[in-house]
């Protein structure tokens, strides 16, 4: 826990104690993701997939959080952290002492991964490891296929230090001329190209491949010919990537599109916040490529394993069926709803709300339901809110077809989805020569809803579906993460939906809404109110949040507030979470955990109250202050009593979860669980899936009546 001895302000002194830095929380986090990598109950492909995905997460922490933070020491050094108190010095001074130990237990994971791979035939190899034939193979393929494409650079008085790109991987060397006595030493850099493989593999019926970093490095003499080569190693540069577009001079183009291309291409070339290293550097080598780079050596890092693991999940499409078995997760599909039947679902949906779980279940019925609106003749226009959206959409194909048929389409487009805004450029374009409306959102709001609306004509009645869900329309991320999407035809939530399209239309960020609550406005009054309700009730108040993520100070407070009254909180958090349960006097009715395993946990629920009282949203807000006050996001009641009882089952199965789930204590750190018996809520949910196609939805069965036994069965 972060403490400052004597805050000068009174609104810092107040969140002391009980709250904690968000960045060295976020390193929390990602450790627990590396311990899904250490776990020797996950297959071992699946643990190296999670070493990939801690660093990856890595790469972006110092992409957007370092990044960040470095800008901010230089523009606003004295500005202190609300929930710390720390300046951005001494945030980045905290984050890269925690930074240092991950990147060793990060190292000793993956070498006792790839070590039990062995007996399977996987081997990444070094040179020396490879058997003679192999080293022919080796050096003919660079021959032939790579020394003609490299384009190797020295730096002297007549070439310049070259610009790194961010994230690509560089060999570099100390060259001296052979035939120059007394030549002075100078650096060679040869870029990996990017259009040449990671991994090149082996001849053999095993995988066995070696980096491609290595080839080049060990053919170094070929490509420095006339050069004595040494201090041999290879390196990668990360960079800032922390544009944000609102803060552009938007006048410069009326073209949006433009000004996000511009910010692109601007990204690649941002400062140097990190550099990672294969081998160890001579001191002089170190002072070399700090003043180069302009950094620190605190901010170099060794890495022991490879600096791209993109291939990693390429290799278990290499695998024989047989080996696939022990290696990686037994397949699951995401099932097809046990509330939708074959047919049409808008008619389905017309009937009664329908509540999808992905990945568990399919996304299929949504898409089934755009599509069919597409040709329906009553349709008469369809919006949506679009975040993400994956390379291959076939939300996309289906909105472009409405519009070729004669429907009014209208998509809300972010284009500052970061690290998906060429994406999003490609699509909007796309969607426009298809005679869609497309339009932009706001100069200083993202727009982060994940909202669509149906209007048809019904005789003479103007009525509505809509959707309105927690993840993003990403058909490939819909069966990667965890997100709830509700399908209603109630007329006055597809009232406010209308509204709240015709509001972002025009530009209007303060629309009121009857059912509906809208980030920058309403949702986090709403939520504060409701939890004053809660409050009011003493230890007779039930809260229970799950979200990705929690730092909003006003939030904070009101959790607090709620704890001190009695009221009993439950915080599922999967990431970031700024308070700290359990402290006396301030948190001791709050209980927060953390659920990090198979899929990313991305599903935003807000319950308070209990019985005939409660009262459930879900949406596309976490409780964090860029959500709540800098974005368009929608939260959505749940007024329909089976699909409110099936997300109580879901938050009860959660919070019994003691084999993914970690709790937190009051310093911040996280435990296991301990219980006779296991649970793991997402094996649970998948098996629910799978089981529940089978069970007729004309039985109306009692809330959890036939899951325990399913609950029961995994526990054994």
């Amino acid at each position: 826990m972060d403490r400052v001895q004597k805050p000068e302000d009174h609104e810092l002194q107040c969140a002391l104690g009980y709250t904690q830095n968000r960045e060295l929380s976020w390193l929390k986090f990602n450790k627990r993701v590396l311990e899904e990598a250490k776990d020797s109950t996950v297959p071992l492909l699946e643990r190296m997939k999670f070493v990939a995905i801690f660093s990856s997460n890595l790469d972006e922490f110092f992409m957007i959080r370092v990044g960040s933070l470095f800008d901010m020491a230089h523009t606003d050094a004295s500005r202190r952290d609300s929930r710390s108190g720390l300046t951005a010095k001494e945030q980045l001074d905290k984050i890269f002492e925690a930074v240092a130990p991950l990147y060793k237990e990060r190292d000793k994971a993956y070498a006792e991964i790839k070590k039990q791979l062995g007996p399977y035939g996987i081997c990444g190899l070094n040179f020396k490891e490879l058997e003679q034939n192999e080293k022919k193979y080796v050096k003919k393929y660079f021959k032939e296929q790579i020394l003609p494409v490299l384009s190797p650079q020295i730096v002297d008085a007549n070439h310049p230090f070259p610009h790194l790109l961010n994230k690509e991987v560089y060999v570099t060397a100390n060259l001296k001329f052979k035939e120059k006595a007394n030549s002075k030493s100078m650096m060679g850099l040869v870029p990996i190209p990017q259009f040449v493989s990671d991994v090149l593999y082996l001849p053999g019926h095993d995988i066995r491949y070696i980096r491609m970093e290595k080839v080049i490095l060990e053919y170094l003499d070929l490509v420095f010919s006339k050069y004595e080569v040494s201090d041999a190693n290879y390196i990668c540069v990360t960079r800032n990537a922390d544009i944000a577009p609102d803060d552009e001079a938007l006048d410069v183009s009326d073209d949006f599109r433009y000004l996000m291309k511009e910010t692109l291409h601007k990204r690649r070339r941002m400062a140097v916040v990190r550099l990672e290293i294969a081998e160890k550097m001579k001191p002089d080598i170190e002072a070399y490529f700090c003043e180069k780079f302009n950094i620190e050596p605190h901010q170099i890092f060794r890495t022991k394993i490879p600096m791209k693991l993109a291939f990693i999940f390429a290799i278990s499409d290499k695998l024989p069926e047989s080996m696939k078995r022990s290696l990686i997760y037994h397949p699951f599909t995401p099932q097809n709803s046990a509330h939708v039947q074959e047919g049409n679902v808008m008619r389905q949906v017309k009937k009664r709300d329908i509540l999808l779980y992905y990945p568990f279940e399919s996304m299929n019925p949504f898409l089934k339901m755009i599509k069919e609106a597409s040709v329906d003749p009553n349709v008469m226009t369809i919006k949506i809110t679009i975040y993400r959206l994956a390379k291959k959409a076939r939300l996309v194909e289906y909105l472009c077809a409405a519009a070729e048929n004669g429907k009014d389409v209208t998509v809300l487009i972010e284009l500052r989805a970061r690290f998906d805004e060429q994406n999003n450029i490609d699509w909007s374009e796309r969607m426009e020569e298809a005679g869609c409306r497309v339009i932009y959102g706001f100069e200083s709001y993202k727009v982060h809803s994940k909202i669509c609306l149906i209007t048809y004509r019904n005789r003479n009645e103007i009525q509505y579906i809509t959707q309105i869900g927690t993840g993003n329309y990403n058909e490939k991320t819909a069966a990667m993460y965890t997100d709830l999407s509700l399908m209603t035809a109630n007329p006055a939530i597809g009232k406010d939906a209308a509204e709240f399209f015709k509001n972002m239309s025009i530009g209007n960020l303060d629309g009121t809404y009857e059912h509906l609550i809208v980030a920058p406005t309403s949702l986090k009054r709403k939520v504060l109110y409701l939890m004053d309700e809660e409050i009011k009730k003493g230890s007779g108040g039930r809260v229970i949040m799950k979200m990705n993520s929690l730092t909003d100070v006003d939030y904070i407070r009101k959790v607090c507030e709620a704890s001190k009254a009695g009221v009993r909180v439950d915080l599922i958090v999967r990431g970031i979470c700024c308070i700290l349960p359990g402290i006396p006097e301030y948190t001791e009715n709050v209980r927060i955990m953390s659920i990090v395993g198979r899929y990313l946990e991305h599903a935003r629920i807000f319950s308070f109250g209990t019985g005939a009282e409660q009262k459930v949203y879900i949406g596309s807000a976490d409780m964090m202050t860029r959500n709540t006050q800098k974005r368009v996001e929608v939260a959505c009641p749940i007024l329909d009593d089976s699909i409110r009882r099936q997300i109580n089952h879901y938050l009860k199965v959660m919070l019994s979860d003691n084999v993914k789930a970690r709790v937190m204590l009051c310093d911040g750190s996280y435990v296991k669980k301990t219980a006779e018996s296991q649970v793991d809520s997402q094996a649970v949910f998948m098996e629910e899936a799978i089981h529940a196609k089978r069970v007729a939805p004309k039985e109306e069965r009692r809330f959890g009546e036939w899951v325990k036994e399913l609950i029961g069965s995994i526990r054994k």
